[in-house]
């Protein structure tokens, strides 16, 4: 590993003096009871941060994750229904307010830009102190695929702790041993039969002392944990009762449509609103700046969606195109490659001397690939809104970080952030864009204009694509060497593009960013490849364009470079896909595993049958690791005449530690799948002269069901502690179709979107 990284903590942690270390050693914060007592319903008795319980027994599990399609309702839901021994048919849950025990911890300590490999104490320190700053001053996130995993011991404890506290009472109200009474489907049984329901009890329950150190159950004595289980959000979204942030209906709602700036980050100079004003229904039309990394513009509103969006199209408006003006994909991507002519970029992992060994290699092997730009395209629009009363105000929104929307439109109606109140509703889709807060921001100080009354501001499709916060494109360069005998002895790989972190850092919060950005590298340094020697760095590239979060990350490019180049490697030595793995993997058994699973279930090295309409096929493998979870894929495709690509089957096998909910893992994979093939085969976002060209779904496809392969999921069994399932299922599918096609055609791909010659 580079001893820089090491330094680096290592001084860190020396010059943060005694009183750092004073308090580094004292033990986290509680994540179990809120600042403030949880606001309940008559009949409804709180008994920590996470849990309610009504007299009629009803369970309100509170949510401090956002759903957005991922399943999270159910599975956090399973995590303290199983502790509390709950009747799983009461189960409900509810939004969660904002408070510091919602604070996301995982995603960051996560973060850290070290090897999965390393384990030392300096790490193990700075991951200590790491966590608990994040549950002081972090914030309150639905990402990185780290519900589950931030969630796995506070729910758990959650639900452990009222059912000792529910076995306290009953025990007391019958004058029993505690020890002989217990818990079972909502109940709980005393020793000589007695039964009480929860909601007898709720309510001197909640009165009982709260566990701090409640026992929690072993795996054998799980219930729900680990069963496949049906969704809790099904049926609301059936019967159209489940409420996304589009379906905000509060009293006397008004609409704003926006018409923005067509140059990213630009501003409106002038405008003319005389037509729009006297058309039926118009309220007002008003002016906002560009903010928290959006685009300013001009918006109308109205008492209709329609009659918004009909007096938008009537104004006339001078623009002021901005620092974008003359930004070209196509002139950013021929940068990142002269910084790759010029820069060795930062180091996240070094093994050797990887100089020394590429010269000494009989044969070597080098390549460059591509990815472009890319749109987080979700169902559902950005949309927010809003109501301000004087100094306070109401949000009704889809976001994944409530606290930061909150702030966001504080700042701008210039009021106390505790002033807002903040209603997470469902998201249709949020793959890192709900990350965001430009559009929160920017309905606020629409909804600034008409006092009193709430305002939903909502962006069409064009819109939306066309004023995203951007997936990074990137460019990476490999080389590798090889003996006499054709083993690998040597690994390079450079890549160049924008860094996020410090972006994020900047429009959200006003801070500067530095330091090395591991979501630009991660994906190429944190794999379990056992390079013999190897040198993995990015070099960062300073452009204007806004980049974000998007579904894996840089895992979402990075698993295609390194995967299609770990497929060069092995054709380069004459060597078969997955046996060239499996050689690299000796001490990591877990990835063995992994990867020999997936070729077990598509029947590697036997061979691939025609397609459907008798077209020749092809399988090609990847293997990789994110968010902690090991996922290998086997892709199936052919290629017709008029060189569309067709992938047929994928078989993938995962081990994400203890599988919390074996139906949702299998969703989430198949939605990564699907997500990531979309990508792979249509995904790009050209910009021209700062203007987005791709503007809705005939310009950036998505898979079509006829389209959508058979998907066979393996999950690997394991113990582990649970980790992320909604985004590691995507970073493989590119590459595995990559090199599928590279076996069907011998057309070697290193650019996305994937296109035959």
């Amino acid at each position: 590993m580079a001893s820089t990284r090491r330094k680096f903590i290592l001084g860190t942690l020396a010059a943060s003096g005694a009183l750092v270390l004073g308090w580094s050693v004292l033990p986290p914060r509680q994540r179990l009871t809120t600042a403030e007592p949880l606001p309940v319903a008559p009949g409804e008795s709180a008994f920590n941060g996470w849990l309610k319980i009504g007299a009629d027994g009803s369970v309100t599990v509170m949510l401090a994750k956002s759903e957005m399609g991922q399943g999270v309702v159910t599975s956090l839901c399973m995590l303290l229904a199983d502790e509390l021994d709950a009747d799983w048919s009461t189960v409900r849950w509810q939004a969660s307010p904002i408070d510091k025990i919602y604070n996301n911890i995982a995603t960051v300590v996560d973060g850290l830009p070290v090897h999965p490999d390393t384990d030392n104490v300096v790490l193990d320190a700075a991951r200590w102190m790491t966590a608990k700053t994040m549950r002081e001053v972090g914030v309150m996130m639905t990402g990185g695929s780290s519900s589950v995993k931030d969630l796995w011991l506070p729910m758990r404890q959650a639900g452990a702790a009222a059912r000792q506290m529910l076995l306290s009472a009953a025990a007391q109200q019958w004058g029993a041993d505690l020890s002989a009474c217990r818990a079972e489907n909502g109940e709980v049984i005393g020793p000589s039969g007695q039964r009480a329901g929860y909601g007898s009890l709720a309510a001197a329950a909640a009165q009982q002392k709260l566990p701090r150190s409640p026992t929690l159950k072993t795996p054998a004595q799980f219930k729900l944990i680990g069963q496949p289980t049906r969704r809790l959000d099904t049926a609301g979204k059936i019967d159209g009762s489940a409420r996304f942030g589009i379906d905000a209906l509060p009293e006397g709602l008004l609409y704003a449509s926006v018409q923005m700036c067509p140059t990213l980050g630009g501003r409106a100079t002038r405008f003319d609103a005389a037509a729009a004003q006297a058309l039926p229904g118009v309220r007002t039309v008003v002016q906002f700046e560009p903010l928290n990394g959006g685009t300013g513009g001009v918006a109308v509103i109205a008492d209709h969606p329609w009659r918004a969006k009909q007096a938008t199209a009537a104004l006339k408006v001078e623009w002021d195109a901005g620092a974008l003006a003359n930004f070209n994909s196509s002139d950013a991507m021929a940068q990142m490659a002269r910084t790759l002519d010029t820069e060795k970029g930062f180091a996240f992992y070094t093994e050797g001397d990887v100089d020394a060994a590429l010269a000494a290699a009989s044969q070597t092997l080098e390549a460059e690939y591509r990815a472009p730009y890319l749109a987080h395209a979700t169902m559902e629009p950005m949309n927010c809104t809003v109501q301000v009363n004087g100094d306070t105000a109401t949000l009704w929104v889809s976001t994944q970080v409530p606290g930061l929307a909150r702030k966001a439109a504080a700042d701008v109606l210039g009021i106390d952030a505790g002033a807002v109140t903040v209603h997470v509703l469902m998201l249709g889709g949020g793959f890192g864009r709900r990350l965001e807060v430009d559009f929160i921001a920017q309905a606020a100080a629409i909804a600034k204009a008409v006092p009193g009354a709430p305002v939903q501001t909502m962006w069409s499709r064009e819109q939306d694509m066309r004023h995203d916060i951007y997936r990074p494109a990137c460019v990476s360069r490999f080389k590798a060497g090889f003996n006499d005998q054709g083993q690998l002895v040597a690994w390079q790989n450079t890549s160049a593009g924008q860094a996020i972190v410090p972006q994020v850092l900047g429009r959200v919060f006003g801070l500067p960013g530095g330091g090395p950005d591991k979501t630009s590298s991660e994906g190429a340094y944190d794999q379990a490849y056992e390079w013999p020697a190897a040198r993995i760095a990015h070099a960062s590239v300073d452009l204007p364009l806004q980049i974000g979060f998007w579904r894996s990350v840089g895992h979402s490019h990075q698993a295609f470079f390194k995967e299609s180049f770990v497929d060069e490697a092995a054709h380069a030595a004459a060597a078969d896909p997955v046996a060239f793995r499996a050689g690299l993997l000796q001490r990591h058994p877990r990835h063995l595993a992994v990867l020999q699973a997936a070729a077990k279930a598509a029947g590697w090295g036997t061979p691939s049958p025609p397609a459907p309409d008798g077209a020749k096929t092809a399988r090609g493998v990847a293997l990789h690791e994110s968010f902690g979870s090991i996922v290998a894929q086997v892709a199936e495709v052919s290629a017709g005449a008029d060189k569309t690509i067709r992938v047929h089957r994928v078989w993938c096998a995962i081990d994400c530690g203890t599988a919390v909910n074996p139906a949702g893992i299998r969703q989430q994979v198949e939605s990564a799948v699907v997500y990531g093939l979309s990508a792979a085969l249509f995904g790009q976002v050209d910009i021209v002269q700062g203007k987005v060209q791709p503007g809705n779904f005939h310009d950036q496809p998505v898979l079509r069901l006829n389209e959508a392969p058979v998907i066979e999921l393996v999950i690997v069994p394991s113990g582990e502690h649970p980790e992320g399932v909604g985004e590691p299922g995507l970073p493989p599918i590119a590459p595995a179709v990559a090199n599928a096609l590279f076996a069907l055609t011998g057309q070697r791909l290193r650019s996305l979107p994937l296109k035959l010659a």
